[in-house]
């Protein structure tokens, strides 16, 4: 065999290994984009990057085609833009810097861990490298349910026995041990990043609840300072102490999931009702004290945990208070009632409380009474999570949680029937997993957004055409995500005076992710 026609042989390999990790495109029926389907034999990666001085980086994801698609264009080295009128500039100003960024991920629920667990073991990893590898989309964050939730198959708590004050019969369930645990130790193992996790508890155990039960309302009896609140307070020490002892170290705890949910006698599933001034005294006189006596003060405490129609009120009871606020180290947020109240409240909450961060810790699509649960391929649904994290950090928020991570095709399990959709579906009839649109939205973030990056300031010369962020990344180097919700393309021209003019194009229904080299900074592989 002559030296060209291993040459050529070598280029043969090389083509079909660089399509062996493109997206393998599946499409349904009725919906407007497709799928990136998983198997044990293949599943897509995201092709890493360099940065040198003269050219940027830009990655595309789109409804007509792209998942994360890599390309290279150069820097034009002048001092000001020379463009045409047609064409958008964003002009990125690094000396303007806002929040730091802690993250982005998901939720370790019971419904993830179980339908990880239906796959076989090939899929299984090819699973958890999609979230959490450099293969991946490297999520930093995890949120951990603290005993049972709706995306359980049960009802459960970790005190189980009336009346132990104590909590001397306090232990982990089947599902933490074998599932949720697992899972995360797996996923630790894969990632170059520490992934932060944050426990949230939706109910106390019914025996300390005024209705006898975790769901349908109810909140614990007494008053803070009283037993059934120190007792709670205990719990979730408990908890932590019962993760680390697993090796599994916690970052933070909210104080309870969605607590204005308690306040309805018929919810279906888990809940625990506190209002501000009952978070407050629970947070002083409980909560604060009981982790820190027990060695955990450094666990970040995230108070309210619920929609950010409720600021900046909520934060002023809470955090205004002196003996409170030095336990609570940032607030929390849902996104299902975004659509009442616009992101000025996080701006405002932030100017008033600065020293605290915000965070997003649950979202989801499909949640509403009427709405299709999973919708295989929808583009508009990763729109509506792109165009809400822009928002947000626009207004200060500093990491954002996803729901579940992988649900199945009818968008469970769930105790209740409360199904819904999720960036994985996963087919184990079929032993493979798809990426829905959504995953690779929340890519463009968590991917190369990684924490310890700060804001920076971003202005487009022709407003409401296209959504962006710019970022200052921990090795100094620029990103910029983009968001095109329009149905025409546009000319984008970036603009940073250290560098000099980056031209390229956004497709329409698209968004992208720009990465290029800062001044005497150190490149990223």
């Amino acid at each position: 065999m002559t030296l060209g026609e291993v040459l050529t042989i070598l280029a043969l390999v090389a083509v079909v290994a660089a399509r062996d990790n493109d997206c393998k495109f599946r499409q349904f029926s009725d919906t407007s984009s497709f799928v990136c389907e998983c198997s044990a034999s293949h599943c897509d990666v995201i092709e890493e990057y360099t940065l040198d001085e003269e050219n940027f980086v830009v990655y595309t994801s789109g409804k007509r085609g792209f998942r994360l698609d890599k390309d290279e264009m150069p820097i034009r080295n002048r001092p000001t833009p020379n463009i045409p009128d047609t064409s958008i500039t964003i002009a990125v100003d690094r000396s303007d810097e806002y929040q730091t960024i802690l993250g982005f991920g998901g939720s370790f629920s019971d419904a993830a861990a179980l339908n990880l667990y239906n796959l076989s073991s090939d899929v299984q990893e090819n699973l958890l490298r999609a979230y959490f590898s450099s293969d991946g989309i490297e999520y930093s964050f995890g949120r951990v349910p603290i005993a049972s939730c709706d995306f359980s198959t049960r009802e459960y708590s970790y005190a189980e026995t009336p009346n132990d004050f104590d909590l001397e019969d306090f232990q982990l369930a089947f599902e933490d041990i074998n599932y949720k645990i697992p899972m995360i130790k797996r996923a630790s193992a894969m990632s170059s990043r520490p992934i932060k996790l944050l426990g949230s508890a939706w109910s106390a155990p019914g025996w300390m609840k005024t209705n006898g039960a975790m769901k349908g309302g109810g909140r614990l009896k007494g008053l803070p300072g009283g037993e059934y609140y120190k007792t709670w307070a205990l719990y979730l020490a408990k908890f932590i102490e019962a993760y680390t002892d697993f090796d599994v170290h916690i970052w933070g705890l909210t104080t309870g999931n969605e607590p204005t949910a308690g306040l309805f006698p018929d919810w279906d599933w888990q809940c625990m009702y506190f209002n501000p001034e009952l978070q407050r005294d629970f947070i002083k006189l409980d909560m604060g004290p009981t982790l820190h006596s027990r060695g955990h003060q450094d666990v970040n405490i995230v108070i309210m945990d619920d929609q950010r129609i409720h600021l900046p009120e909520w934060a002023d009871v809470v955090i205004e208070d002196p003996l409170a606020s030095q336990f609570v180290s940032g607030i929390g947020l849902h996104w299902y009632m975004d659509f009442l109240v616009d992101g000025s409240r996080l701006n405002d909450t932030h100017h008033a409380h600065p020293e605290y961060f915000m965070i997003n810790t649950e979202a989801c699509q499909g949640y509403l009474p009427w709405q299709e649960k999973v919708v295989l391929g929808s583009w508009e649904r990763g729109e509506s999570y792109s165009h809400n994290i822009i928002e947000d950090l626009s207004n200060w928020v500093s990491g954002w949680i996803d729901w579940n991570m992988a649900l199945d095709t009818i968008g469970g399990p769930n105790w209740v029937g409360n199904f819904v959709d999720s960036p994985i579906i996963v087919n184990p009839d079929q032993d493979v997993f798809y990426k829905q649109p959504m995953y690779y939205h929340l890519g463009h973030f968590s991917k190369f957004i990684s924490p310890g990056s700060v804001r920076v300031g971003s202005s487009v010369d022709r407003d409401r055409l296209v959504e962006h962020l710019a970022f200052k990344l921990p090795d100094g180097n620029m990103a910029l995500v983009v968001l095109n919700r329009k149905e025409f393309s546009f000319p984008l021209h970036i603009y940073d005076s250290d560098v000099g003019c980056l031209n390229a194009e956004i497709p329409s229904r698209s968004i992208q992710t720009y990465l290029w080299k800062s001044p005497s900074s150190t490149s990223r592989k």
